[in-house]
Parts: C-alpha cells; structure tokens; sequence
C-alpha cells in the first residue's frame, strides 16, 4: 500500500453516465487500460485514477480529486472547524478505505480518503498520470486561510506567465523539518468578473502529457472540446478540456521537472 503526504493528493475519479464511452475516450487520449474487477484505469498496468458509473443523475458529470487523511472522521470535523463543510460524510468502502465529500468556503468540492489494503495512486507525473490540482474560487482569503488550518498546506504566490498583477497562490505540504521548501502539489486561481457569474468555485484536476496540442486534437476528435486553448506558463503548456460527457479537466505538458513553485 502507498504511503501518501497527509493532506496531498493520492486519488482522483470520475463517475460517468456511459462507462464505455468514458473508457475509450481516455483509453485513447491517455493510453489507459482499464482493470476488469475494480472501477480503475492504469497506465502500464499501475493504478492511475478511477471510472464509474454514475448512479445518480443529479450529481454533477466531474473530476474528483481525493485528499489523504489517517482518520476520516478527524479530518472532517477539522474541516468543519476551519469554514468548510462535508457534503457526504465518511463512508466505509471496504477495501478501499474510507471515502468522504467536503467543501471549501468558496464552495469548490474535494474528496477525503483514509487508506484501505491496496489504493491510491501507484504512478504521478508521468503522461497520462495526475500531476496538479487547481483550486478555483472567488473567495481567495477565505479559501487559503482554510486549507492552512484543515491540512497545513503551504502558500505562496507566484504568478503565471503574461500576467502582470494575477492573484496566483502555489501550495506545498507542511515542512517535515529544516530544509528546503517541500515541492508543490496544487496551486489556487481567482475567479474573476472576466469569467460568468454562474461559474462556482471548484477544483480542475491536470493530467501529464507529452504534447498538449495533440491531446486537444486528440480530445475533439473523440468528441470532447476545448475550453481554454493551450497555452505557455513557466512550467509547460497547458489547456483545459471537457470530455465526451462534460467532465472537465486540464493537461500539462511539462517543460521542467515540477509544477509552478
């Protein structure tokens, strides 16, 4: 079993209407195989994220990112403690530990996962594996404070390249001990007036891959879109992409050896 930072990322899903049509589009576009007895793509036969089907058509058609935490049930209560709230408590799921939903205080939504037998990530930062999450939010102060308090993350901003004056935060795991600031995981993004008035706060997972125009090409070609086009930042060049069901996510093709920070 990985052993996963507390706080940082170790898992992310998606449950889709059409599981088929799901796993061909990532099957392509990532070169994802699937394993036939759990909900779980891989890549080269390692544990990568997971599909689903969607057993609930209210729920929203989206990337979740899941967070680790030795206690479920702590975890959510320090949640709640700093301004957040749970949208699904902690849920046993056999042997994949326990799983629950919860909210930031801008309203993005983020999983938390107490470790089962066998789970979690087995590869990152390699094409067609996660590599970053990005919060997105309209209430900047009231998001960093909270992540600091529920996890201990560790901000500071940066910005990305072409903007002058971008509120861009870059987050990192708490230090361990002396040294040198621990490598980042997740950045957090204002939303602003430029973007509609609809879009909620909410996290946008990023995937590695070795070109990010032929994943876009890619993506249309298998009936997805894209939404942001590609472009240049400090640490590679990225786009953002619907699926063909509507879950959005980024990819990042890397120009240095991590993300930004």
């Amino acid at each position: 079993m990985a052993v996963f930072t507390q706080g940082t990322p170790c898992w992310v899903d998606a449950q889709l209407p059409d599981l088929q049509a799901g796993k061909r589009f990532y099957g392509e576009l990532f070169g994802w195989s699937f394993d036939p007895d759990r909900d779980e793509a891989l890549l080269r036969g390692r544990r990568v994220a997971g599909l689903l089907p969607k057993r609930d058509g209210r729920m929203p058609t989206t990337w979740t990112v899941y967070l680790a935490v030795g206690d479920a049930g702590i975890a959510a209560e320090r949640v709640k403690a700093a301004g957040g709230r749970m949208v699904m408590e902690p849920y046993p799921v056999g042997p994949f530990g326990v799983l629950a939903l919860a909210a930031d205080p801008g309203g993005a939504v983020f999983g938390l996962r107490q470790a089962g037998d066998a789970d979690g990530f087995e590869v990152v930062d390699e094409p067609g594996a996660f590599c970053w999450l990005e919060v997105h939010t309209r209430e900047p102060d009231a998001v960093d404070t909270f992540y600091a308090s529920a996890f201990g993350w560790l901000g500071r901003q940066s910005q990305p390249a072409g903007a002058t004056e971008a509120d861009y935060r870059v987050w990192s795991p708490p230090r361990s001990g002396a040294g040198s600031w621990p490598a980042a995981f997740g950045g957090r993004a204002v939303i602003t007036d430029a973007f509609p008035a609809e879009l909620p706060g909410h996290v946008l997972v990023h995937f590695a891959v070795r070109d990010c125009d032929t994943a876009c090409a890619t993506a249309v070609r298998l009936g997805g879109r894209v939404t942001t086009d590609p472009a240049d930042t400090p640490h590679g060049r990225t786009a953002v992409l619907q699926d063909n069901q509507g879950a959005r996510f980024a990819v990042l093709e890397k120009r240095a050896a991590k993300p930004p920070g």
